[in-house]
């Protein structure tokens, strides 16, 4: 049983956690509070200037975070990047396999291409990193998985079809996964946001050749009349990565202003 005041609960001191897609938006988001709660974020991005320069910020802080380069769909990849891991730190505590893609595109207009990046992206990055991360976990006593899911993994979208079938994929693979690794010690959860103000959100009206204050305002029209930022999604984050959730596996979380209300 877990008990203890709401700042000892929601304390990482000690834990090291990784971040997929770490170099901005929620991923950048979610690897600065959790430093700030006292674990390292070992951030895993293909964008090398943003990573290093999101480390950078985040130890001008006073938090811990390291950066290595990592595609995510590549196997080769994923698996050194947890082996440098464990050899440095010797544990994973926290895997938030965040790294994602969107093409708004129909099934008759997308290119197979584009389906393969989004899917490889998404689905087969979170596939990759727990597979080699799982048994590191699991060495150690347990740990905890946060998948990023979407609104889109739990109903339609338009001109979303690869967004939202690899969306759904995640949230179904995190109930999968839970049911595998619970005897692990390892707790598998999902954080579904909605329109968050980053540049996959923006870079979504530039696809659509929308006009981008239009798109954000029309994004804006949910319950609580705003569009999400970073932080929204890494609270429900850092609330899964600790002990304050430590009987809750299995289950997604909705971030979204009411916007599925």
């Amino acid at each position: 049983m877990c008990t203890g005041t709401t700042d000892s609960l929601l304390d990482l001191s000690g834990k090291v956690a990784i971040v997929t897609g770490g170099s901005s938006g929620i991923g950048y988001g979610t690897a600065e509070l959790l430093a700030l709660k006292g674990a390292v974020s070992v951030i895993l991005d293909i964008d090398e200037d943003n990573g290093r320069a999101a480390v950078e910020s985040i130890s001008k802080m006073g938090g811990k975070a390291e950066f290595i380069r990592c595609n995510v769909t590549s196997e080769a990849d994923c698996r050194a990047a947890v082996e440098k891991i464990e050899e440095h730190h010797g544990r994973i505590d926290v895997l938030f396999n965040n790294a994602g893609v969107i093409r708004r595109k129909t099934v008759e207009s997308l290119e197979e291409n584009e389906w393969d990046m989004v899917i490889d992206v998404t689905l087969k990055g979170a596939f990759l990193l727990s597979k080699y991360t799982v048994p590191v976990m699991a060495k150690n006593g347990g740990g905890s998985i946060v998948n990023t899911g979407s609104g889109w993994g739990l109903k339609g979208g338009n001109k979303a079809v690869s967004y939202c079938a690899a969306k759904g994929g995640i949230v179904n693979m995190t109930r999968a996964m839970a049911i595998d690794h619970g005897p692990q010690g390892i707790r598998v959860n999902s954080v579904s946001p909605g329109d968050i103000d980053t540049p996959l959100l923006h870079d979504e009206a530039k696809q659509l050749g929308e006009d981008d204050a239009a798109f954000m305002e029309e994004a804006a029209d949910r319950p609580l009349n705003r569009v999400g930022i970073p932080r929204d999604v890494a609270n429900a984050v850092l609330f899964f990565a600790s002990p304050m959730s430590a009987w809750v596996t299995g289950t997604n979380l909705t971030v979204d202003g009411g916007g599925l209300a």
